[in-house]
Protein backbone atom coordinates (compact mmCIF):
# COMPACT_ATOMS: atom_id res chain seq x y z
CA UNK A 1 0.00 0.00 0.00
CA UNK A 2 1.61 2.89 -1.39
CA UNK A 3 1.08 6.57 0.52
CA UNK A 4 -1.03 10.13 0.31
CA UNK A 5 -0.21 13.03 0.90
CA UNK A 6 -2.93 15.79 1.36
CA UNK A 7 -2.04 19.03 0.75
CA UNK A 8 -3.59 22.42 -1.06
CA UNK A 9 -6.54 23.08 1.88
CA UNK A 10 -7.39 23.44 5.21
CA UNK A 11 -7.68 20.55 7.41
CA UNK A 12 -9.65 19.56 10.48
CA UNK A 13 -7.95 17.09 12.56
CA UNK A 14 -10.64 17.20 15.40
CA UNK A 15 -11.37 19.58 18.46
CA UNK A 16 -10.42 22.88 16.71
CA UNK A 17 -7.47 22.19 15.46
CA UNK A 18 -6.32 22.89 11.62
CA UNK A 19 -2.83 22.32 10.02
CA UNK A 20 -1.62 22.16 6.26
CA UNK A 21 -0.71 18.65 5.69
CA UNK A 22 -1.51 15.16 6.38
CA UNK A 23 0.81 12.23 5.62
CA UNK A 24 -0.43 8.62 5.15
CA UNK A 25 1.19 5.19 4.85
CA UNK A 26 0.70 1.72 5.46
CA UNK A 27 -3.44 2.78 5.58
CA UNK A 28 -2.18 4.91 8.94
CA UNK A 29 -1.62 8.44 9.42
CA UNK A 30 1.78 9.25 9.84
CA UNK A 31 1.79 13.15 10.34
CA UNK A 32 -0.77 15.72 10.76
CA UNK A 33 0.73 19.39 10.83
CA UNK A 34 3.50 21.15 9.17
CA UNK A 35 3.79 20.13 5.04
CA UNK A 36 7.19 19.63 5.63
CA UNK A 37 6.53 17.35 9.22
CA UNK A 38 4.43 15.50 6.71
CA UNK A 39 7.06 15.10 3.58
CA UNK A 40 9.51 13.77 6.26
CA UNK A 41 7.39 10.87 7.57
CA UNK A 42 7.11 9.84 3.76
CA UNK A 43 10.56 10.17 2.89
CA UNK A 44 10.78 6.22 2.38
CA UNK A 45 8.01 5.85 0.94
CA UNK A 46 6.21 6.51 -2.45
CA UNK A 47 3.15 8.77 -2.11
CA UNK A 48 0.19 10.28 -4.21
CA UNK A 49 -0.84 13.94 -3.70
CA UNK A 50 -4.05 14.54 -3.46
CA UNK A 51 -4.39 18.19 -3.98
CA UNK A 52 -7.36 19.21 -2.06
CA UNK A 53 -7.42 22.82 -4.29
CA UNK A 54 -9.25 24.91 -1.13
CA UNK A 55 -11.66 22.08 0.11
CA UNK A 56 -11.64 20.79 3.52
CA UNK A 57 -10.49 17.28 4.82
CA UNK A 58 -11.99 15.98 7.57
CA UNK A 59 -11.78 12.84 9.61
CA UNK A 60 -14.06 10.28 8.73
CA UNK A 61 -17.60 10.80 10.75
CA UNK A 62 -19.11 8.16 12.97
CA UNK A 63 -23.10 7.75 13.16
CA UNK A 64 -23.68 7.09 16.86
CA UNK A 65 -27.01 5.85 16.19
CA UNK A 66 -28.45 4.05 13.18
CA UNK A 67 -30.10 1.67 11.69
CA UNK A 68 -28.60 0.98 8.20
CA UNK A 69 -30.19 -2.94 7.71
CA UNK A 70 -33.58 -1.62 7.84
CA UNK A 71 -32.84 2.43 6.27
CA UNK A 72 -32.00 0.16 3.52
CA UNK A 73 -34.64 -2.34 2.89
CA UNK A 74 -37.16 0.44 3.12
CA UNK A 75 -34.65 1.83 -0.03
CA UNK A 76 -35.00 -0.91 -1.80
CA UNK A 77 -39.00 -1.27 -1.12
CA UNK A 78 -42.42 0.88 -0.82
CA UNK A 79 -40.20 4.08 0.43
CA UNK A 80 -42.04 7.01 1.61
CA UNK A 81 -39.17 8.62 3.45
CA UNK A 82 -38.79 11.26 0.46
CA UNK A 83 -42.20 12.07 -0.12
CA UNK A 84 -44.52 14.77 2.08
CA UNK A 85 -47.69 14.27 2.45
CA UNK A 86 -51.37 11.73 2.42
CA UNK A 87 -51.79 12.34 -1.75
CA UNK A 88 -48.24 11.49 -2.50
CA UNK A 89 -47.84 8.70 -0.01
CA UNK A 90 -51.01 6.93 -1.66
CA UNK A 91 -49.91 7.54 -4.83
CA UNK A 92 -46.60 5.94 -4.12
CA UNK A 93 -47.94 3.17 -2.50
CA UNK A 94 -50.48 2.19 -5.24
CA UNK A 95 -47.68 2.57 -8.28
CA UNK A 96 -45.55 0.38 -5.90
CA UNK A 97 -48.13 -2.32 -5.38
CA UNK A 98 -48.88 -2.38 -9.43
CA UNK A 99 -44.98 -2.72 -10.20
CA UNK A 100 -44.61 -5.46 -7.71
CA UNK A 101 -48.41 -7.62 -8.53
CA UNK A 102 -46.52 -11.00 -7.54
CA UNK A 103 -45.58 -9.24 -3.79
CA UNK A 104 -47.51 -11.16 -0.82
CA UNK A 105 -46.91 -8.00 1.38
CA UNK A 106 -46.20 -4.60 0.53
CA UNK A 107 -44.07 -3.18 3.05
CA UNK A 108 -41.49 -0.48 3.42
CA UNK A 109 -42.41 2.64 5.36
CA UNK A 110 -41.27 5.98 6.01
CA UNK A 111 -44.74 8.39 6.63
CA UNK A 112 -44.46 11.26 8.74
CA UNK A 113 -46.93 11.89 11.45
CA UNK A 114 -47.87 15.36 10.55
CA UNK A 115 -49.31 14.06 6.90
CA UNK A 116 -52.24 12.95 8.51
CA UNK A 117 -55.10 14.45 10.82
CA UNK A 118 -53.74 14.32 14.38
CA UNK A 119 -50.32 12.19 13.06
CA UNK A 120 -53.06 9.63 12.29
CA UNK A 121 -53.62 8.13 8.44
CA UNK A 122 -56.29 5.56 8.51
CA UNK A 123 -57.14 2.20 6.84
CA UNK A 124 -59.61 3.17 4.43
CA UNK A 125 -57.13 5.20 2.21
CA UNK A 126 -54.86 1.86 1.93
CA UNK A 127 -57.62 0.15 1.59
CA UNK A 128 -58.84 2.24 -1.77
CA UNK A 129 -54.94 1.68 -3.29
CA UNK A 130 -54.40 -1.58 -2.33
CA UNK A 131 -57.50 -4.18 -2.40
CA UNK A 132 -55.87 -6.78 -2.54
CA UNK A 133 -53.16 -7.62 -0.24
CA UNK A 134 -52.46 -6.98 3.46
CA UNK A 135 -50.12 -3.51 3.49
CA UNK A 136 -47.46 -3.06 6.55
CA UNK A 137 -45.66 0.33 6.26
CA UNK A 138 -44.02 1.87 9.64
CA UNK A 139 -43.59 5.34 10.04
CA UNK A 140 -40.69 7.40 10.12
CA UNK A 141 -39.82 7.00 13.91
CA UNK A 142 -40.42 3.04 13.25
CA UNK A 143 -43.01 3.13 16.85
CA UNK A 144 -46.16 3.00 15.07
CA UNK A 145 -47.55 1.34 11.71
CA UNK A 146 -50.18 1.52 8.95
CA UNK A 147 -51.96 -1.28 8.33
CA UNK A 148 -54.75 -2.05 5.65
CA UNK A 149 -57.55 -4.18 6.37
CA UNK A 150 -56.30 -7.22 4.84
CA UNK A 151 -53.63 -7.06 7.01
CA UNK A 152 -55.93 -6.24 10.75
CA UNK A 153 -57.67 -9.38 9.11
CA UNK A 154 -54.65 -11.55 8.47
CA UNK A 155 -53.44 -10.87 11.82
CA UNK A 156 -56.70 -11.46 13.89
CA UNK A 157 -57.35 -8.11 15.18
CA UNK A 158 -61.21 -7.41 15.56
CA UNK A 159 -63.19 -5.00 18.05
CA UNK A 160 -62.77 -7.04 20.82
CA UNK A 161 -58.60 -7.53 20.51
CA UNK A 162 -56.83 -6.12 23.55
CA UNK A 163 -54.00 -3.32 23.54
CA UNK A 164 -50.39 -5.33 24.27
CA UNK A 165 -48.31 -4.31 27.19
CA UNK A 166 -46.35 -1.37 25.99
CA UNK A 167 -48.72 -1.08 22.92
CA UNK A 168 -51.82 0.44 21.38
CA UNK A 169 -54.59 -0.12 18.54
CA UNK A 170 -56.12 3.13 17.66
CA UNK A 171 -59.39 3.01 17.55
CA UNK A 172 -62.54 4.69 16.60
CA UNK A 173 -65.37 6.02 18.27
CA UNK A 174 -67.25 2.90 17.53
CA UNK A 175 -64.11 1.17 18.77
CA UNK A 176 -63.27 -0.36 15.16
CA UNK A 177 -59.28 -0.15 14.77
CA UNK A 178 -58.41 2.12 12.32
CA UNK A 179 -55.06 0.74 10.91
CA UNK A 180 -52.38 2.61 13.16
CA UNK A 181 -50.64 0.27 15.42
CA UNK A 182 -48.38 2.01 18.22
CA UNK A 183 -45.52 0.58 20.03
CA UNK A 184 -45.62 -3.23 20.54
CA UNK A 185 -49.19 -2.99 18.94
CA UNK A 186 -47.35 -3.83 15.54
CA UNK A 187 -46.15 -7.29 17.04
CA UNK A 188 -49.62 -8.56 16.61
CA UNK A 189 -49.07 -8.30 12.66
CA UNK A 190 -45.47 -8.66 12.20
CA UNK A 191 -45.72 -12.51 12.67
CA UNK A 192 -47.63 -12.53 9.63
CA UNK A 193 -45.64 -10.47 7.32
CA UNK A 194 -42.76 -12.67 4.93
CA UNK A 195 -39.87 -12.76 6.74
CA UNK A 196 -37.26 -11.48 5.45
CA UNK A 197 -33.91 -13.76 4.08
CA UNK A 198 -30.26 -13.79 4.57
CA UNK A 199 -30.11 -12.61 1.30
CA UNK A 200 -32.41 -9.50 1.39
CA UNK A 201 -30.45 -8.43 5.01
CA UNK A 202 -26.93 -8.97 3.05
CA UNK A 203 -28.34 -7.15 -0.11
CA UNK A 204 -29.24 -4.32 2.52
CA UNK A 205 -26.30 -4.74 4.51
CA UNK A 206 -24.02 -3.83 1.24
CA UNK A 207 -26.43 -0.72 -0.01
CA UNK A 208 -26.91 0.39 3.58
CA UNK A 209 -22.55 1.02 3.64
CA UNK A 210 -22.37 1.81 0.07
CA UNK A 211 -24.99 5.11 1.08
CA UNK A 212 -23.31 6.04 4.59
CA UNK A 213 -20.26 5.49 2.57
CA UNK A 214 -21.12 8.37 -0.18
CA UNK A 215 -21.72 10.71 3.02
CA UNK A 216 -18.57 10.39 4.63
CA UNK A 217 -19.71 8.20 7.17
CA UNK A 218 -16.83 5.86 7.72
CA UNK A 219 -18.47 3.68 10.83
CA UNK A 220 -21.57 3.80 12.93
CA UNK A 221 -22.66 2.03 16.03
CA UNK A 222 -26.08 0.14 14.47
CA UNK A 223 -28.44 0.91 17.50
CA UNK A 224 -30.33 -2.02 17.41
CA UNK A 225 -29.07 -5.71 16.43
CA UNK A 226 -31.34 -8.34 17.81
CA UNK A 227 -34.66 -9.18 17.36
CA UNK A 228 -37.10 -6.40 17.65
CA UNK A 229 -40.52 -5.51 16.31
CA UNK A 230 -40.51 -8.64 14.19
CA UNK A 231 -37.47 -7.84 12.46
CA UNK A 232 -35.15 -10.19 11.75
CA UNK A 233 -31.97 -10.08 13.79
CA UNK A 234 -28.92 -8.47 11.68
CA UNK A 235 -26.43 -9.92 14.29
CA UNK A 236 -25.76 -12.91 11.37
CA UNK A 237 -25.69 -10.27 8.68
CA UNK A 238 -22.63 -8.40 10.17
CA UNK A 239 -20.71 -11.62 11.38
CA UNK A 240 -20.93 -12.89 7.37
CA UNK A 241 -20.13 -9.64 5.82
CA UNK A 242 -17.01 -9.28 8.15
CA UNK A 243 -15.63 -12.70 7.54
CA UNK A 244 -15.88 -12.41 3.90
CA UNK A 245 -14.10 -9.16 3.83
CA UNK A 246 -17.62 -7.30 2.31
CA UNK A 247 -17.92 -5.32 5.65
CA UNK A 248 -15.32 -2.21 5.26
CA UNK A 249 -16.94 0.23 7.59
CA UNK A 250 -16.39 0.11 11.49
CA UNK A 251 -19.60 -0.93 13.22
CA UNK A 252 -20.24 -1.32 16.48
CA UNK A 253 -23.80 -2.91 17.13
CA UNK A 254 -25.66 -2.10 20.62
CA UNK A 255 -26.88 -5.91 21.53
CA UNK A 256 -31.05 -5.69 22.52
CA UNK A 257 -31.87 -5.75 25.30
CA UNK A 258 -35.26 -7.87 25.80
CA UNK A 259 -37.37 -5.71 27.89
CA UNK A 260 -39.71 -8.97 28.75
CA UNK A 261 -36.52 -10.39 30.21
CA UNK A 262 -33.72 -10.43 32.48
CA UNK A 263 -30.39 -10.40 33.62
CA UNK A 264 -30.38 -14.12 32.45
CA UNK A 265 -29.95 -12.87 28.56
CA UNK A 266 -26.52 -10.71 30.24
CA UNK A 267 -24.43 -14.24 29.24
CA UNK A 268 -26.32 -14.76 26.23
CA UNK A 269 -24.78 -11.05 25.23
CA UNK A 270 -21.43 -11.92 26.57
CA UNK A 271 -21.47 -14.87 24.37
CA UNK A 272 -22.29 -12.56 21.30
CA UNK A 273 -19.65 -9.94 22.15
CA UNK A 274 -17.63 -13.18 21.82
CA UNK A 275 -18.75 -14.42 18.84
CA UNK A 276 -18.00 -11.03 17.23
CA UNK A 277 -14.74 -10.16 18.53
CA UNK A 278 -14.03 -13.80 16.65
CA UNK A 279 -14.85 -12.75 12.92
CA UNK A 280 -12.94 -10.06 10.92
CA UNK A 281 -12.37 -7.42 13.30
CA UNK A 282 -14.67 -4.92 11.87
CA UNK A 283 -18.05 -5.82 13.77
CA UNK A 284 -17.89 -5.29 17.49
CA UNK A 285 -20.63 -6.00 20.20
CA UNK A 286 -19.59 -4.16 22.48
CA UNK A 287 -22.72 -1.90 24.17
CA UNK A 288 -26.18 -3.03 24.21
CA UNK A 289 -29.82 -1.04 23.98
CA UNK A 290 -31.96 -0.73 26.41
CA UNK A 291 -35.02 1.39 25.24
CA UNK A 292 -36.18 2.84 28.07
CA UNK A 293 -39.75 4.45 26.82
CA UNK A 294 -41.57 5.36 23.43
CA UNK A 295 -42.15 9.01 21.61
CA UNK A 296 -43.93 11.81 22.27
CA UNK A 297 -46.31 11.56 19.47
CA UNK A 298 -48.03 9.06 20.95
CA UNK A 299 -47.60 10.24 24.73
CA UNK A 300 -45.46 6.91 25.08
CA UNK A 301 -42.52 8.69 26.08
CA UNK A 302 -42.25 8.99 30.16
CA UNK A 303 -42.84 12.04 31.34
CA UNK A 304 -41.86 13.45 34.87
CA UNK A 305 -45.68 15.26 34.87
CA UNK A 306 -48.64 13.97 32.95
CA UNK A 307 -48.75 15.26 29.06
CA UNK A 308 -51.85 18.04 28.24
CA UNK A 309 -55.28 16.55 27.33
CA UNK A 310 -55.37 13.67 29.39
CA UNK A 311 -53.51 11.38 27.67
CA UNK A 312 -51.03 9.85 30.90
CA UNK A 313 -47.37 9.89 31.46
CA UNK A 314 -46.30 7.74 29.25
CA UNK A 315 -44.32 4.25 29.65
CA UNK A 316 -41.44 3.33 31.22
CA UNK A 317 -40.35 -0.33 29.20
CA UNK A 318 -38.31 -0.91 32.07
CA UNK A 319 -39.00 -1.17 36.08
CA UNK A 320 -36.70 1.77 37.22
CA UNK A 321 -35.32 -0.62 40.12
CA UNK A 322 -34.47 -3.07 37.33
CA UNK A 323 -33.05 -0.73 35.41
CA UNK A 324 -30.50 0.51 37.98
CA UNK A 325 -29.77 -3.35 38.66
CA UNK A 326 -29.43 -4.37 34.92
CA UNK A 327 -27.49 -1.28 34.50
CA UNK A 328 -24.88 -2.08 37.33
CA UNK A 329 -24.96 -6.09 35.85
CA UNK A 330 -24.14 -5.33 32.71
CA UNK A 331 -21.39 -2.46 33.41
CA UNK A 332 -19.74 -5.27 35.80
CA UNK A 333 -19.96 -7.30 32.46
CA UNK A 334 -18.49 -4.69 30.32
CA UNK A 335 -21.19 -3.32 28.14
CA UNK A 336 -21.56 0.24 27.51
CA UNK A 337 -25.19 0.80 27.58
CA UNK A 338 -27.24 2.65 24.64
CA UNK A 339 -30.38 3.75 25.76
CA UNK A 340 -33.21 5.45 24.23
CA UNK A 341 -34.80 8.20 26.25
CA UNK A 342 -37.05 10.57 24.82
CA UNK A 343 -39.41 12.12 27.71
CA UNK A 344 -37.82 13.87 30.96
CA UNK A 345 -38.38 10.95 33.32
CA UNK A 346 -37.01 8.00 31.24
CA UNK A 347 -33.68 10.64 31.18
CA UNK A 348 -33.59 11.05 34.72
CA UNK A 349 -34.01 6.77 34.95
CA UNK A 350 -31.16 6.54 32.53
CA UNK A 351 -29.08 8.82 35.04
CA UNK A 352 -30.12 7.62 37.55
CA UNK A 353 -29.39 3.64 36.88
CA UNK A 354 -25.81 4.59 35.99
CA UNK A 355 -25.80 6.84 39.32
CA UNK A 356 -26.44 3.65 41.05
CA UNK A 357 -23.69 1.25 39.85
CA UNK A 358 -22.91 1.58 36.31
CA UNK A 359 -19.99 4.47 35.89
CA UNK A 360 -17.08 2.61 34.80
CA UNK A 361 -18.46 2.00 30.76
CA UNK A 362 -19.52 4.49 28.23
CA UNK A 363 -22.56 4.12 28.47
CA UNK A 364 -24.69 6.93 26.41
CA UNK A 365 -28.29 8.09 26.15
CA UNK A 366 -29.63 9.26 22.91
CA UNK A 367 -32.71 11.25 21.73
CA UNK A 368 -33.01 13.71 24.95
CA UNK A 369 -36.03 15.39 23.44
CA UNK A 370 -37.03 16.89 27.25
CA UNK A 371 -34.33 16.49 29.73
CA UNK A 372 -35.29 18.36 33.11
CA UNK A 373 -32.86 21.50 34.45
CA UNK A 374 -31.77 19.24 37.44
CA UNK A 375 -30.36 16.59 35.03
CA UNK A 376 -28.58 18.54 32.33
CA UNK A 377 -25.80 18.80 34.83
CA UNK A 378 -25.74 14.80 35.25
CA UNK A 379 -24.30 14.16 32.02
CA UNK A 380 -20.89 15.83 33.08
CA UNK A 381 -20.88 14.36 36.15
CA UNK A 382 -22.03 10.89 35.82
CA UNK A 383 -19.88 10.42 32.61
CA UNK A 384 -22.86 9.93 30.17
CA UNK A 385 -22.45 11.35 26.82
CA UNK A 386 -25.41 12.96 25.18
CA UNK A 387 -26.02 11.12 21.96
CA UNK A 388 -27.86 13.70 20.20
CA UNK A 389 -29.96 13.76 17.07
CA UNK A 390 -29.46 17.10 16.01
CA UNK A 391 -31.85 17.22 12.79
CA UNK A 392 -35.10 16.89 14.99
CA UNK A 393 -34.37 20.00 16.85
CA UNK A 394 -36.55 22.45 14.85
CA UNK A 395 -39.71 23.61 14.86
CA UNK A 396 -41.34 21.34 12.04
CA UNK A 397 -44.63 20.62 12.16
CA UNK A 398 -44.62 17.48 13.66
CA UNK A 399 -43.33 18.94 17.23
CA UNK A 400 -45.07 21.92 16.21
CA UNK A 401 -48.63 20.07 16.29
CA UNK A 402 -47.55 16.53 17.79
CA UNK A 403 -45.61 17.07 20.93
CA UNK A 404 -45.32 21.08 21.57
CA UNK A 405 -49.53 21.34 22.45
CA UNK A 406 -49.44 18.34 24.81
CA UNK A 407 -45.48 18.90 27.15
CA UNK A 408 -46.81 23.04 27.13
CA UNK A 409 -44.51 25.87 27.43
CA UNK A 410 -42.63 25.00 29.99
CA UNK A 411 -41.31 21.53 28.94
CA UNK A 412 -41.29 22.61 24.68
CA UNK A 413 -38.67 24.79 26.81
CA UNK A 414 -36.28 22.08 28.09
CA UNK A 415 -36.18 20.17 24.51
CA UNK A 416 -32.73 19.15 22.72
CA UNK A 417 -30.84 21.07 25.23
CA UNK A 418 -27.61 20.07 23.47
CA UNK A 419 -25.90 23.82 24.03
CA UNK A 420 -26.44 23.55 28.05
CA UNK A 421 -25.43 19.85 28.09
CA UNK A 422 -22.16 21.10 26.43
CA UNK A 423 -21.67 24.11 28.60
CA UNK A 424 -22.28 21.84 31.98
CA UNK A 425 -18.71 20.06 30.38
CA UNK A 426 -21.04 17.22 29.21
CA UNK A 427 -19.43 15.03 25.94
CA UNK A 428 -21.81 15.05 22.82
CA UNK A 429 -21.85 11.89 20.59
CA UNK A 430 -23.86 12.55 17.12
CA UNK A 431 -26.41 10.33 15.38
CA UNK A 432 -29.38 10.14 12.94
CA UNK A 433 -31.46 7.51 13.44
CA UNK A 434 -31.86 6.98 9.76
CA UNK A 435 -34.27 5.57 8.60
CA UNK A 436 -36.05 7.82 11.03
CA UNK A 437 -34.63 11.03 9.49
CA UNK A 438 -31.71 11.19 6.60
CA UNK A 439 -28.32 10.15 7.16
CA UNK A 440 -26.96 12.64 5.84
CA UNK A 441 -24.59 14.42 8.51
CA UNK A 442 -24.27 17.74 7.39
CA UNK A 443 -28.06 18.34 7.11
CA UNK A 444 -28.28 17.75 11.16
CA UNK A 445 -24.82 19.63 11.85
CA UNK A 446 -27.40 22.50 10.38
CA UNK A 447 -29.80 21.95 12.82
CA UNK A 448 -27.27 21.96 15.20
CA UNK A 449 -25.49 24.83 14.18
CA UNK A 450 -28.64 27.08 13.29
CA UNK A 451 -31.85 25.33 14.97
CA UNK A 452 -34.02 25.89 12.06
CA UNK A 453 -35.29 23.55 9.35
CA UNK A 454 -32.85 22.69 5.94
CA UNK A 455 -33.49 24.22 2.87
CA UNK A 456 -35.17 21.34 0.79
CA UNK A 457 -36.25 19.38 3.61
CA UNK A 458 -40.09 18.53 3.16
CA UNK A 459 -40.68 20.76 6.63
CA UNK A 460 -38.69 23.73 5.10
CA UNK A 461 -42.17 25.29 4.50
CA UNK A 462 -43.91 25.14 7.74
CA UNK A 463 -44.14 29.04 8.87
CA UNK A 464 -42.08 28.23 11.81
CA UNK A 465 -39.30 26.16 10.54
CA UNK A 466 -37.06 29.04 9.82
CA UNK A 467 -37.57 30.47 13.34
CA UNK A 468 -34.43 28.91 15.70
CA UNK A 469 -35.54 26.53 18.37
CA UNK A 470 -34.19 27.76 21.35
CA UNK A 471 -31.54 29.05 19.76
CA UNK A 472 -29.51 29.19 23.12
CA UNK A 473 -29.23 25.24 22.78
CA UNK A 474 -27.04 25.67 19.58
CA UNK A 475 -23.71 24.19 18.93
CA UNK A 476 -20.85 25.77 17.71
CA UNK A 477 -19.30 24.13 14.08
CA UNK A 478 -16.73 22.63 15.97
CA UNK A 479 -18.84 21.11 18.51
CA UNK A 480 -21.21 19.63 15.85
CA UNK A 481 -18.63 17.98 13.69
CA UNK A 482 -16.92 16.96 17.02
CA UNK A 483 -19.67 14.98 18.00
CA UNK A 484 -20.15 13.26 14.46
CA UNK A 485 -16.41 12.24 15.43
CA UNK A 486 -14.51 12.00 18.14
CA UNK A 487 -17.22 12.35 20.25
CA UNK A 488 -19.42 9.15 18.17
CA UNK A 489 -15.44 7.41 18.17
CA UNK A 490 -15.79 7.25 21.94
CA UNK A 491 -18.99 5.85 22.42
CA UNK A 492 -18.57 3.09 20.19
CA UNK A 493 -15.04 2.28 21.68
CA UNK A 494 -13.42 3.19 18.77
CA UNK A 495 -11.17 6.62 19.84
CA UNK A 496 -7.88 4.85 20.24
CA UNK A 497 -8.28 3.80 16.30
CA UNK A 498 -10.09 6.86 14.75
CA UNK A 499 -12.07 9.99 15.08
CA UNK A 500 -9.49 12.83 14.81
CA UNK A 501 -6.78 13.17 12.79
CA UNK A 502 -3.81 12.12 14.73
CA UNK A 503 -0.76 10.22 13.83
CA UNK A 504 -0.76 6.34 14.50
CA UNK A 505 -4.71 6.34 13.71
CA UNK A 506 -6.46 4.84 11.37
CA UNK A 507 -6.63 6.81 7.84
CA UNK A 508 -10.32 7.20 7.56
CA UNK A 509 -10.42 10.25 5.74
CA UNK A 510 -13.25 12.47 3.75
CA UNK A 511 -12.40 15.22 1.06
CA UNK A 512 -15.18 17.41 1.42
CA UNK A 513 -16.27 19.29 -1.59
CA UNK A 514 -16.30 23.17 0.64
CA UNK A 515 -14.89 24.53 3.77
CA UNK A 516 -18.17 24.56 5.90
CA UNK A 517 -16.19 26.82 8.19
CA UNK A 518 -15.64 29.29 5.74
CA UNK A 519 -18.22 32.36 6.11
CA UNK A 520 -22.20 31.77 4.40
CA UNK A 521 -21.56 28.48 3.90
CA UNK A 522 -24.87 26.44 3.28
CA UNK A 523 -23.74 23.59 5.96
CA UNK A 524 -26.83 21.02 4.42
CA UNK A 525 -25.22 21.25 1.31
CA UNK A 526 -22.04 20.27 2.00
CA UNK A 527 -20.77 16.83 0.00
CA UNK A 528 -18.57 14.24 0.65
CA UNK A 529 -15.88 14.54 -2.26
CA UNK A 530 -13.78 11.50 -1.63
CA UNK A 531 -13.47 9.04 1.41
CA UNK A 532 -11.36 6.97 2.01
CA UNK A 533 -11.09 3.75 4.64
CA UNK A 534 -7.46 3.02 6.05
CA UNK A 535 -6.02 5.06 3.20
CA UNK A 536 -8.06 3.01 0.77
CA UNK A 537 -10.79 5.03 -1.21
CA UNK A 538 -14.20 3.39 -0.68
CA UNK A 539 -16.21 6.63 -2.68
CA UNK A 540 -15.84 9.50 -5.19
CA UNK A 541 -18.20 11.38 -6.04
CA UNK A 542 -19.39 11.76 -9.39
CA UNK A 543 -22.01 14.40 -9.58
Amino acid sequence: MGGLLFVGGPIWTGHGRVVEAVAVAGGTIVAAGARGDALDALADTRFDVVDLDGRMLVPGLHDAHVHPVSGALERLRCDLSHLHGREAYLAAIHSYAAANPAQEWITGGGWSMPAFPGGLPHRDDLDAVVPDRPVFLPNRDHHSAWVNGAALERAGINDGTPDPASGRIERDADGHATGVLHEAAMDLVTPFVPADTAEDYDRALTEAQRYLFSLGITGWQDAIVGAYAGARDQFGTYLAADRAGRLRARVTGALWWERDRGAEQIPELVARRAEAAAAGGRFRATAVKIMQDGVAENFTAAMLEPYLGGHGRGTSNVDPVRLREHVAELDRAGFGVHFHAIGDRAVRECLDAVAAGGRTRRHHIAHLQVVHPDDVGRFAELGVTANIQALWATHHEQNDTLCVPFLGPERAAWQYPFGAIARAGGRLAAGSDWPVTTPDPWWAIHVAVHRTEPAGSAEASWPTAQVPMLPEQALTLDQALSAYTSGSAYVSGLDAVTGDLTAGKAADLVVLDRDPFAEGTALHEVRADLVFVDGEPVHERTA
